[in-house]
């Protein structure tokens, strides 16, 4: 038993996604969230500044003394997961694994789609994974950019956000069997995704697959949270301005949410 919280990081709003699945799967675990929406999108950055990043967001979740920390962001696993894991004293998990796991396990026939910022589809990372589990497997991949700062603006059904997504993925209509979405933003925008496709294209939500190995890790370590101690004190810290993160997170997660500014 282990009643230390488990950390999450991403450049915004978009590891939400991940806490929420989080909350329905394993609801005695406590929380601790740091959204970087100052500096978001992370997907045009250089590299080595997702990296720098990256390991600020690291080093803060340690200060809090969580347990595990979970890279909620595809971008931020693409450039850093595996020096920060091999780093760590304790479990550190990324999306992009259980993502390609699951789209593989759903895709039955016909092509893997995977849209995710220009730093992951660039990394090639998504159709790497998937092909070293089925070489076979056919993967067309594409960067959506105006996703996240649709989503970071609580854009998420308006005409605007209809009109960006149906231009994006244009390319993918009647070609992909299964869509990866392969950033934890773009779960908040999965209805007008799915409308844009249709209902046959299967939607893979990468950062909520992310939640059963969380589970898996928990037993393994043997360091689940007490189910007798009470309330737990979730904690969310945005770099950015706190009134719209509070918005959208008390939207997504249908509760209140304490939410703290911080400076890196």
């Amino acid at each position: 038993m282990d009643n230390r919280p488990i950390g999450f990081l991403d450049s915004g709003v978009g590891g939400l996604t991940v806490v929420k699945e989080l909350r329905r799967q394993l609801p005695h675990e406590e929380v601790i969230y740091i959204g970087d929406s100052a500096r978001a999108p992370y997907g045009p950055r250089a590299a080595e500044e997702i990296r720098q990043y990256t390991w600020e967001l690291v080093r803060f979740l340690q200060e809090k003394n969580v347990k595990m920390i979970v890279i909620a962001c595809n971008t931020a696993t693409a450039v850093a997961w595996e020096e920060i894991k091999e780093a760590l004293d304790i479990p550190v998990l990324g999306v992009i694994l259980p993502g390609a796991s699951a789209a593989l396990k759903a895709n039955l026939k016909g092509t893997i789609g995977v849209i995710a910022t220009e730093m992951t589809v660039a990394s090639d990372i998504y159709r790497q994974k998937i092909q070293s589990l089925d070489p076979k497997a056919q993967v067309m991949s594409q960067p959506c950019p105006p996703f996240v700062p649709l989503v970071e603006a609580n854009e998420l059904q308006s005409s605007l956000a209809k009109k960006v997504v149906y231009d994006q993925l244009k390319d993918f209509q009647g070609k992909v069997s299964t869509l990866i979405l392969g950033c934890t933003h773009y779960p908040l925008l999965r209805p007008v995704i799915q409308n844009a496709l249709g209902p046959e294209v299967t939607l893979i939500d990468s950062g909520a697959e992310c939640v059963r190995d969380i589970s898996v890790l928990l037993n393994y370590f043997e360091i689940n949270r007490g189910r007798d101690l009470g309330e737990q004190q979730h904690t969310f810290y945005t770099t950015g301005d706190v009134e719209p993160f509070t918005q959208l997170a008390q939207t997504w997660l249908e509760e209140a949410v304490r939410v703290e500014h911080i400076d890196l």
